[in-house]
């Protein structure tokens, strides 16, 4: 089939990938962000999926909107079998959705219809998942409502960030399109309506929601700070200041710390919870480079009575 990939960060590339090495499609042209400013510089900085097209000579389009005339009579006049799409970053009006003859097939990174929405890897850690997935949907013009052609299953391992998580997804996923491609081509796949039973929302992470309430269960702790590795980036305050925290552990066997209350060992940091104590093992504090929580506490020695979180 003739394909036009829609595609913007690091993630959407191996599917791209797995596209352009098929032997089967011919991805005659890719859909992107716009350049972006990036850098101490701000200056304006192409997405990996363009530059991955450009690397393979392929045409790159970057509308400033989807429905943007000039884009739309340059879709048309591609004329795609399908447009496979992972993590765009933009809405696709029905105009568009209408071009190519096989619709818009979009790979999700969550068992679908858990986690509909723009975070579904850090919503499945933060929430405790054991199992998540990716899914190809036929998009409609709801959201990530569209019926299903296929999933693949990943465990969430303990000590996963929604980093490690969606690399591996980003890699099993670009297996499942590149398959949803060849049974739409071959004719013997057909997408199927999802549950209406079993529906959650992924909305965005944001900053407010990265901040950690020390009075919540250690779990819940450790989960927030692994969903929102790297970002936007899980934090506390300390003297006023943000504390950025990469890594933590529980520590299961240590219950006499309130909550946000620190003990600082010769080699450790533990921080009190609404349960049990967390081990905070590396943090990054405002205009400073990630270390080691115990050369942190060193640093900064922190004084009885002092607590994080405010």
């Amino acid at each position: 089939m003739k394909l036009v990939f829609a595609g913007t960060p690091e993630v959407a590339v191996p599917a791209l990938d797995a596209l352009i090495t098929s032997g089967r499609h011919e991805v005659a042209a890719v859909v992107t962000r716009p350049d972006a400013p990036a850098g101490r510089g701000r200056r304006l900085v192409a997405s990996p999926v363009a530059e991955r097209a450009e690397e393979a000579g392929i045409e790159v389009l970057k509308p400033l909107k989807p429905r943007d005339p000039e884009f739309l009579e340059r879709l048309k006049g591609i004329a795609p079998d399908c447009c496979p799409v992972v993590a765009y970053g933009a809405l696709l009006p029905r105009v568009a959705l209408d071009v190519p003859a096989h619709g818009w097939v979009n790979l999700h990174f969550s068992l679908l219809p858990a986690w509909r929405g723009a975070a579904p890897v850090q919503h499945a850690i933060m929430a405790g998942d054991e199992i998540t997935g990716a899914s190809t949907f036929l998009i409609e013009e709801g959201l990530d409502s569209g019926p299903v052609y296929g999933t693949v299953t990943e465990e969430i391992r303990p000590t996963d960030t929604s980093g490690d998580l969606l690399t591996r997804l980003a890699f099993a996923g670009a297996g499942l399109l590149a398959a949803t491609m060849d049974g739409i081509e071959d004719g013997n796949l057909k997408a199927v309506p999802q549950p209406t039973e079993g529906i959650t929302l992924a909305p965005k992470i944001t900053v407010e929601d990265a901040r950690i309430d020390w009075t919540a269960p250690a779990l819940r702790v450790d989960r927030v700070v692994r969903g929102c590795t790297p970002a936007p980036g899980a934090w506390t305050t300390f003297r006023g200041e943000r504390l950025k925290l990469v890594h933590v552990a529980p520590v299961p066997e240590r219950t006499d710390l309130a909550p946000g209350q620190p003990a600082v060992g010769k080699n450790s940091v533990h921080v009190g919870t609404g349960s049990y104590a967390v081990e905070l093992l590396w943090v990054q504090a405002q205009g400073k480079k990630p270390m080691r929580a115990a050369d942190w506490a060193r640093g900064v020695r922190v004084a009885p009575g002092e607590t994080l979180g405010g």
